[in-house]
């Protein structure tokens, strides 16, 4: 049996991490469903924007300090 990428402590740290990547990614589905704001294409570039760019700053920063809980804990 494979063994997960990051054991059960690692993904408990990251929980604070995970649980806005989740809701930022049900308004991101939202988002898609339901074109909220349309018109202009400028709004909804800066739209797409404020959505997609703090979630895959977010998933980065969780997957970073995923590796560097990882490398302290020595596991």
């Amino acid at each position: 049996m494979a063994e997960s990428v990051f054991d059960k402590e690692t993904l408990l740290d990251l929980t604070v991490n995970i649980i806005p990547l989740g809701i930022m990614g049900f308004f991101l589905i939202l988002f898609v469903g339901f074109g909220a704001w349309g018109g202009s294409t400028l709004i909804e570039v800066i739209s797409w924007g404020l959505v997609v760019v703090p979630f895959v700053g977010l998933a980065l920063l969780t997957y970073i300090a995923a590796l560097k809980i990882e490398a302290t804990t020595g596991t």
